[in-house]
């Protein structure tokens, strides 16, 4: 069986994010067919609610910080090739433009509206991991998720401090995390550790960059040397919250400051190779030009 992402609706979900209208805009010239759902909050709510709108089976959904790359259109996916039925869901790569990272965050996903429909994720997740092939915290634990290796989307975090540090944040919970389960930083799955501490020291040639740091490092701090409840990153409320309540609106918060004091606090805990100060901005520049993504599924060799 032959699947065209030409023939799919794409669905592109927003809630609060500064650059969606630009890139809502962005994606109509591309995909003139383009559906819209625009706040519901919630992952998985917000998933459920593009499967309701699709006009077909499978359909792609955009994250509202994310354009497309126009060769998306050319993509065919030849299912008996990759030795995979059609009840299987696909991702792709997507770059993250703040860190350079390519991996599943923010990336285009190819969903049937059936499965949608049944699975439980995120702010609907049960806690009951494993109790079914449709109940997982994070799309990628499905066991029917297909991940390429092939990017064609860039997400740009860095509308406002406010968007970057949520980012930065989700990520920093996530990557400290195997399968919902707290980790020691040399126990994470290779791969994530090492994007854990790019998110952790890497972007401050952006203009929000500080703020995706401080994010990354607040909610490994939180996951990894607190027993506060990391299920809260799925909820939009927790951030909006904590950024007013906490960092009081970015006004009185020194971010930097804030940053190395948080990786003094990581690394007093827990044996990890993150650097006390972020990279300078000509050191980010210089990562990004050089750091070689590894694809997303590999095995580590000696």
């Amino acid at each position: 069986m032959i699947l065209k992402v030409s023939d799919m609706d794409f669905v592109f979900l927003s809630v609060d994010e500064p650059n969606a209208e630009k890139n809502f805009a962005n994606l109509k010239r591309k995909i003139p067919w383009a559906k819209r759902v625009h706040g519901v909050k919630g992952f998985d709510t917000a998933h459920k609610k593009a499967a309701e709108i699709s006009d077909t089976e499978r359909f792609i959904t955009v994250d509202a910080d994310t354009q497309v790359h126009e060769d998306f259109l050319n993509v065919i996916v030849d299912l008996k090739s990759l030795g995979v039925d059609n009840t299987y869901q696909f991702s792709w790569c997507g770059n993250i433009d703040l860190n350079g990272l390519k991996y599943g965050n923010g990336s285009l996903k190819c969903w049937t509206k059936d499965f949608v429909k049944n699975m439980k994720t995120h702010e609907n997740h049960d806690g009951l991991e494993g109790s079914n092939n449709k109940n997982v915290i994070e799309f990628c634990h499905f066991p029917n998720y297909y991940q390429f290796n092939d990017n064609y989307s860039t997400s740009y975090i860095d509308g406002s401090a406010y968007q970057a540090w949520r980012a930065g944040f989700r990520e920093g919970v996530k990557m400290s995390l195997d399968k919902n389960v707290r980790q020691a930083p040399k126990d994470l799955w290779w791969q994530n550790y090492q994007r854990l501490l790019v998110w952790m020291t890497v972007g401050m040639d952006n203009t929000y960059g500080i703020h995706a740091i401080h994010g990354a490092r607040t909610g490994c701090y939180l996951t990894m040397c607190t027993d506060w409840d990391f299920s809260q990153a799925n909820e939009y409320r927790y951030f909006e919250k904590y950024w007013k309540f906490e960092l009081h609106d970015d006004i009185k918060v020194d971010f930097y400051k804030d940053s190395i004091d948080l990786g003094k606090k990581i690394i007093n805990e827990h044996d990890i190779e993150l650097p006390i100060e972020p990279l300078t901005v000509e050191q980010s520049k210089f990562f990004k030009k050089v750091y070689l993504n590894t694809p997303r599924i590999m095995r580590k060799t000696l």
